[in-house]
């Protein structure tokens, strides 16, 4: 038996740009993974595949068996246990990391061998998101997801998280957004790249002024839970929180661990808010667990 970790992720920035014929936004987005887990645990079966969620509404049409499954599948019979940490619906990428984690644990030989295979191929038939997680570290995503530029190591930034009770849909955050007008934005003046050379460099605080999401503003005017989670973070002293993905999550990022803490000491929400505690993370944050 092996355990691979499946870390979150941020969006720093996310630019929403042009809507193809086939109804595929294409995007821009610096995106980097934070250290909240979900885990894929991998073993030997003498039953057939077998597949398990802890979260019984999510053990059916998963994106980690559908990766287990792209595999064609690897020889021998094997299990996958999914344990979710990783709230849903909430912008994380939660179930993108699990598919992307299934194909790097083959990689890694988790299924013994199973010679050569299109990882990124597989990943992009998998989730927009998905490829993102093979980089294994922060990266600049582009067009429809399929174009990922990992960007290095990244700097031991901490966020705080909050989650309200509220669940958003892409299909719905997208038509949302459809529905107000955007200047359109040339590559060469992007927020995102700005941001992309400010978090290689370690600069802390123009890679907070960058931060940006062209969903942010619509739906916290149109999700009452939302607003309250970005007023509570002000509120306990956080600069800039934001919307990740096309939430419901809202985060705030800090350059040391101790000023992290002292905003989460001051926050103040209903309990029903989940609150989460996480830094950034690079390549080690997929290693096995056990």
């Amino acid at each position: 038996m092996v355990i691979f970790r499946a870390p979150a992720k941020l969006n720093l920035t996310l630019e929403v740009l042009n809507r193809r014929a086939d109804g595929y936004h294409l995007l821009r987005s610096l995106m980097v993974p934070i250290d909240l887990y979900d885990e894929v645990e991998i073993a030997p079966s003498a039953a057939g595949f077998r597949f398990a969620c802890d979260v019984a509404e999510l053990a059916h049409e998963n994106l980690a068996e559908k990766a287990f499954r792209a595999l064609e599948p690897p020889a021998g019979d094997w299990a996958i246990t999914l344990r979710k940490r990783i709230p849903t619906q909430a912008g994380l990428g939660g179930g993108s990391s699990d598919a992307a984690t299934v194909l790097i644990a083959a990689m890694n030989g988790a299924f013994g061998a199973i010679g050569e295979r299109d990882f990124v191929g597989m990943a992009r038939t998998l989730g927009s998101d998905v490829p993102f997680f093979l980089a294994q570290t922060g990266a600049l995503v582009e067009g429809t997801g399929e174009r990922v530029v990992p960007v290095g190591e990244l700097a031991s930034w901490h966020v705080l998280l909050v989650k309200p009770p509220v669940s958003i849909s892409t299909a719905p955050a997208y038509a949302r957004i459809d529905a107000h007008d955007r200047p359109t934005r040339a590559r060469g003046t992007s927020v995102t790249l700005e941001a992309l050379a400010a978090l290689q460099r370690g600069d802390f605080a123009t890679v907070q002024r960058c931060l940006s999401n062209d969903f942010h503003d619509v739906l916290a005017e149109s999700t009452p839970e939302i607003a309250q989670a970005l007023r509570a973070l002000r509120s306990a002293g956080a600069e800039k929180p934001l919307l990740t993905g096309s939430g419901s999550c809202v985060f705030a990022l800090f350059a040391t661990r101790e000023q992290r803490d002292e905003v989460a000491q001051a926050l103040l929400v209903p309990k029903d808010f989940l609150i989460y505690r996480a830094a950034l993370v690079a390549s080690d944050a997929w290693r096995c667990a056990a």
